[in-house]
């Protein structure tokens, strides 16, 4: 197990290298909130833009802990079968960086564990043991990724004072709808949020207002009643394929007038929701493998002209016991060529 002091340390002493290298890790979190994947944290010294440990001063190199790959602002301690992480000696303030510590068998964090860390910007702990979210994360972090985990709670209070915090991925953890404490979230002003292949049977009505993205694929919600979407008017991208969805309450995405991405597909709808010539700014609906056998005229373009204000740049139905040879070709008014249109191979 290591003392955060060290890895504290390491990032501290990089700051003061003498050379400045832009690259891989220097991805901003606006729009798009990039994020990398596992196997890009865990290769990061392949990739190109960050210098080999070979360049770093003897002095660095000689401080990384053992299987660890130290570069000028990230510390990733991946695969290493770890742990616990303890505090030690206190250590200077850090810069900003990452930690990476995906893919090992922590399963205890200590409370004062990232103290020395006031600076830690990006997180990623993922594929690991935790039952629980670590307490008392750095004030200074931007993004947490605790994807692939056994965290069954989220309790009221664990993200008290992470006002920079945008970007959370806590995915693939045994969460239900009741492990969500009310006010779980508050003070987070979140733009990207994750809970998918997790076991909700809803959409959570708690979530931060100022999300951007919500993604809740791979679960077990299996309806999006009136209210469920009320509290998320800021969302531009809802992703909930992969549940068990049959029926969208009418004006239920009413509520979502900056959507522009909707993700429906492999639930259970017998029929295009409703609501969607409403959305003047949704460019994407995926439908795909579900049970639709009619699609109407009007269902996703509005009637007469220039009230809807974006055209539709893809839309997929395919895998759908829909006759698509009835379909009238005024349903696609609205959408930028036939090439946005996905029909057909439906197998029994």
């Amino acid at each position: 197990m290591w003392p955060l002091w060290l890895l504290a340390s390491l990032l501290a002493l990089s700051q003061a290298l003498p050379f400045e290298q832009k690259g891989f890790w220097d991805f901003t979190l606006d729009d798009g909130l990039p994020m990398l994947n596992d196997e890009e944290a865990s290769g990061a010294e392949t990739t190109s833009g960050v210098p080999d440990l070979d360049s770093l001063t003897p002095t660095f190199s000689a401080m990384c802990p053992f299987g660890c790959h130290c570069h000028l602002r990230v510390v990733q301690c991946s695969d290493l079968g770890q742990s616990r992480l303890v505090p030690s000696l206190p250590a200077p303030p850090s810069p900003p960086q990452a930690l990476v510590l995906v893919n090992n068998k922590i399963s205890k964090i200590h409370e004062k564990a990232f103290s020395p860390l006031r600076k830690l910007q990006k997180l990623y702990i993922s594929k690991n043991h935790l039952v629980e979210i670590p307490p008392n994360l750095p004030s200074s972090l931007v993004e947490l990724r605790i994807h692939d985990n056994r965290i069954r709670k989220v309790p009221k209070g664990v993200f008290s004072g992470l006002r920079n915090m945008n970007c959370i991925e806590m995915g693939g953890n045994p969460l239900e709808n009741s492990g969500f404490e009310p006010g779980a979230f508050d003070g987070l002003k979140l733009n990207y949020l994750r809970i998918s292949e997790a076991k909700l049977t809803g959409i959570p009505k708690d979530l931060p207002e100022t999300l951007n993205e919500l993604h809740l694929d791979h679960n077990k919600i299996q309806a999006i009643e009136l209210e469920d979407l009320l509290r998320y008017s800021k969302l531009y991208r809802l992703g909930l394929g992969h549940n068990q969805i049959r029926m969208i309450e009418n004006g239920s995405l009413s509520f979502l007038p900056t959507l522009r991405e909707l993700h429906l597909d492999n639930n259970k709808l017998s029929r295009v929701p409703s609501g969607l010539p409403d959305l003047k700014l949704l460019q994407v609906v995926y439908l795909h493998t579900n049970n639709i056998t009619k699609v109407g005229v009007n269902d996703f373009c509005p009637v007469g002209f220039g009230v809807k204000r974006a055209y539709y740049n893809g839309i997929s139905l395919f895998n759908n016991p829909v006759p698509y040879w009835e379909v009238q070709p005024a349903t696609f008014r609205c959408v930028t060529d036939r090439l946005a249109i996905q029909f057909g191979n439906y197998k029994k």
